[in-house]
């Protein structure tokens, strides 16, 4: 047997951290987020990571410089961000608009970019100094909403790595926020779509009137110690392609096959995570899709907005019935959640915020799908080209570590276009996991080239 690869070892050296403020003056006011960005279940940092190579165009050029001027620039636009937020009565969350600025940090690796391997998917080495968490920088309240390295590889490519305070924005936002930023940094004077604040119109009805189910923001009572623990955690990627597909897509009766992508994935991810994770079979099982929300309105939320517009549905049915069904049941299950989400559910979900003191949605024997395929990250372009990867850092991120998994997309050494799907489990989870997929891919290749490496309780 081959021995495994050996880990990528690599140093950082970083600069002090230091504060990017907006490169004009910017008004001081007080901005309330809505009642769907600060509940409690979107009050943690969130880091992106993004891979650039080396393009001769830009020679002389240093992305460190670039962008620095750059953000600046894009924070007279978006100066909340540059701002601090605060917590009123009620738990209501506000941004201090202080121009305070943003964390940024200039750093070099001794490595170049190929060493990273043809695929570019996480877990990635050294992560924790490609995004240095800068200590004290953390916190939800008081501190900075937005931290960012930069660093340069010695091939002349270099790495873009983010943390953001999911409260301010979703996927979609944040990508509207980098790609300004992007534009800044190839010349342009303003973004070339204006940001909008607006929260207002996510926030809750006079008097508030919960009238949709909420299953997502259920008290579940963790009473046979089923969080996932974060010992011996097993982080891998699977690489999900157009034979994948076909593979799952024969599982289903023919009515079911046509679904999309999104609704087959999450099905067959949820059963056979939960075949894997062998929980008590009378014991019941949600899987939570993010749906983005703003097309659900009449008239759509405005383009521009960059708060967080989507919604946490919820299908649930107990262990024993999914992992003994076939997976069109957890399909139809899938299909039925996501449908749920109108209007009026965003409208019953600010209201419940308001009723209930902002819960967090339930993690017990919860997991929770989030596709960033159409999230754009990999097209954001500083001037270098788009993106060799670019999106979710890791997965399993959120208060909870082993509860989220990222739908990422992803083209294979042969070219193919499919999604990568960053997982983490317990390790003896993973194992049976691993059997459960190949199953039912019959023995075709899913899993990626990186052996699984265990990481600690430190996601």
């Amino acid at each position: 047997m081959a021995p495994p690869p050996t880990p990528l070892v690599f140093t950082v050296h970083r600069n002090e951290p230091e504060l990017i403020v907006p490169a004009k003056p910017t008004p001081h006011d007080l901005k309330l987020l809505s009642d769907i960005d600060d509940q409690d279940g979107l009050r943690f940092q969130i880091p992106v990571i993004q891979f650039y190579r080396y393009n001769p165009s830009m020679e002389g050029k240093d992305p460190v410089k670039v962008i620095r001027a750059a953000i600046a620039k894009t924070l007279v636009f978006y100066y909340p961000f540059a701002g601090r937020l605060r917590e009123g009565p009620k738990r209501k969350l506000m941004v201090d608009c202080t121009g305070e600025g943003v964390l940024f940090i200039e750093a070099d690796a001794d490595v170049t970019l190929d060493k990273f391997g043809d695929a570019l998917q996480p877990p990635f080495p050294g992560l924790e100094q490609l995004l240095f968490d800068v200590p004290g920088s953390a916190g939800v309240l008081n501190s900075p909403l937005l931290l960012i390295q930069v660093t340069r590889l010695k091939c002349g490519g270099f790495i873009f790595a983010l943390r953001l305070n999911h409260t301010m924005s979703d996927a979609a936002g944040l990508v509207q926020f980098m790609e300004a930023v992007a534009e800044m940094s190839r010349g342009a004077q303003a973004p070339s779509v204006s940001p909008v604040w607006e929260r207002h119109i996510l926030n809750a009805r006079n008097p508030p009137r919960v009238t949709c189910t909420h299953h997502e923001y259920d008290e579940v009572a963790d009473t046979k110690g089923t969080i996932i623990p974060l010992d011996d955690m097993a982080h891998r990627s699977f690489f999900f392609g157009p034979s994948e597909f076909s593979a799952i897509r024969k599982c289903l009766p023919p009515h079911l096959r046509g679904c999309s992508a999104f609704e087959i994935l999450t099905a067959c991810l949820w059963r056979c995570r939960t075949i894997a994770l062998q929980p008590d079979p009378t014991e019941e099982m949600r899987v939570i899709c993010i749906v983005n929300a703003r097309s659900k309105f009449d008239p759509p939320l405005p383009s521009g907005y960059y708060g967080n517009g989507f919604a946490f549905p919820v299908a649930l049915t107990t262990a024993d019935k999914l992992c003994k069904n076939p997976l069109g049941y957890a399909l139809e299950l899938v299909r039925q959640a996501k449908s749920d989400v109108t209007e009026e559910y965003m409208r019953s979900v600010a209201d419940l915020m308001v009723i209930k003191g902002r819960p967090h949605f339930a993690v017990v024997r919860s997991y929770l799908v989030s596709d960033l395929t159409r999230a754009g990250f990999g097209d954001v372009d500083f001037g270098w080209g788009k993106a060799a990867y670019g999106g979710a850092a890791k997965g399993g991120v959120g208060a909870i570590p082993g509860v989220a998994s990222f739908y990422i997309p992803f083209r294979n050494k042969k070219g193919e276009d499919g999604i990568v799907v960053p997982l983490c489990l317990p390790a003896p989870a993973m194992v049976r996991f691993v059997k459960e997929i190949d199953n039912i891919l019959k023995d075709q290749t899913v899993v990626s080239e990186n052996k699984p490496t265990l990481i600690t309780s430190a996601l």
